[in-house]
């Protein structure tokens, strides 16, 4: 059993019920807005007054499975009003009840991720709500003040034995953390401050919460009950499969499919060319989105004229735990880093193509296009002959 507070902290501030549903202090704050308000879980999928709860229910769950979207959209939300809060609170319940009755693991998966992020960015920002709800999901939790009177937390040594092992990084192994009596300082990191170093580490034990929550949900949903959210489901079932198949595997690609700007930088740095900075902040985070580990990543730069694997290895790790997004084909010629000149490529002369990633996705979809129409033809060909022996 992972360690939780033994009781958890109450919390009467509705507001903060309603920005974070996904609180266990937050499901009797639920109930009560559904029988103040006399609200049935029929009247929350078709009833017109609700619509603009679905609205935003659909918006949050579209947002959370895409990974896509501002996440800053929830601070627009105005709590300080009833009908905002239960707004927020109930479009949760409703987006929560839909990736339920798909009793679909991936997408369950898919969205538990996207609403820990959502609560990881929140928290990292909540200065005056972090302690309360770091409570509710730490065994205990102690703020000091640094010289700067800048917050800096720690949390017991059990707490981060538990959850670190889930996050990659450096920072998060214990060797490389400050430990004082049995507990352990989360100090500030690259670009991060100690509370939203903690917040990612509180991430972890929400998406464990959520994934509690859910599993025991689809054990009590029934087919009648599920049935109620069919077309729901099956407007996101779809988009999640169609955004499946935009998102085919990085780390199957061949060489020959590189995007020119990436087989540049590999060359480049395998003949010993010093690579500009844009070029290798590029390569590393473009690594990354391929499916390339830290090591083989590394690798691309062992021929560097500066190499030290150290140094390297660090801003890779840096590059990898962030997760850059590699630069567009606009700042890649800006930072002089795009070998293609009009004519030369005709898929880089395409409009649409604005990044690199966009070409290794059409790559990969005219491989897999051109994979599947050779298999049906071999079939049309072994169909024939069947048809013709008998």
């Amino acid at each position: 059993m992972p360690p939780m507070p033994l009781e958890l902290p109450e919390i009467g501030d509705e507001s903060i019920l309603a920005r974070y549903g996904f609180l266990p202090q937050s499901k009797e704050y639920i109930k009560k807005l559904l029988e103040e308000n006399d609200i049935t879980i029929e009247q929350l999928i078709d009833a017109p007054w609700l619509e603009d709860i679905r609205a935003r229910g659909r918006i949050r769950l579209v947002e959370s499975i895409t990974h896509k979207g501002d996440i800053k959209s929830a601070e627009i939300i105005d709590l300080s009003t009833e009908i905002g809060k239960m707004t927020e609170c109930l479009s949760f319940l409703y987006a929560m009840l839909i990736i339920c009755a798909s009793f679909d693991e991936r997408l369950l998966g898919r969205w538990i991720e996207g609403e820990s992020s959502r609560a990881d960015y929140l928290l990292g920002a909540d200065s005056q709500n972090f302690m309360l709800i770091a409570k509710t999901y730490l065994s205990d939790i102690k703020e000091n003040k640094d010289e700067n009177g800048v917050s800096v937390y720690w949390i017991p040594i059990s707490d981060f034995i538990e959850l670190c092992p889930k996050i990659s990084g450096n920072y998060w192994r214990l060797i490389n953390r400050s430990v004082k009596a049995g507990w352990v300082c989360m100090n500030a990191g690259v670009g991060e401050t100690s509370m939203q170093r903690t917040s990612r580490l509180l991430k972890e034990r929400i998406r464990e919460n959520l994934n509690e929550i859910c599993i025991q949900r689809m054990e009590k949903m029934d087919d009648e009950f599920a049935a109620l959210f069919s077309s729901s489901v099956e407007r996101i079932v779809s988009l999640f499969s169609e955004r499946v198949r935009e998102e085919m595997p990085m780390s199957a690609t061949t060489r020959n499919e590189w995007p020119p700007c990436f087989e540049l930088a590999v060359s480049e740095l395998n003949q010993g060319i010093n690579v500009n900075h844009t070029g290798r902040v590029f390569l590393a985070a473009m690594s990354r989105s391929m499916g390339f580990s830290q090591e083989e990543a590394l690798a691309f730069f062992s021929n560097a004229p500066d190499y030290n694997a150290e140094t390297s290895g660090y801003q890779i790790n840096q590059i990898y735990e962030r997760e850059y997004t590699p630069h567009g084909c606009s700042a890649l010629k800006t930072g002089a880093r795009c070998p293609v000149q009009k004519g030369d490529n005709s898929l880089c002369d395409q409009e649409w193509m604005t990044h690199p990633l966009k070409y290794l996705r059409a790559k990969q979809r005219r491989r897999y296009n051109e994979d599947t129409n050779q298999n049906k033809d071999m079939g049309g060909e072994d169909g024939s002959r069947m048809s013709n022996s008998s």
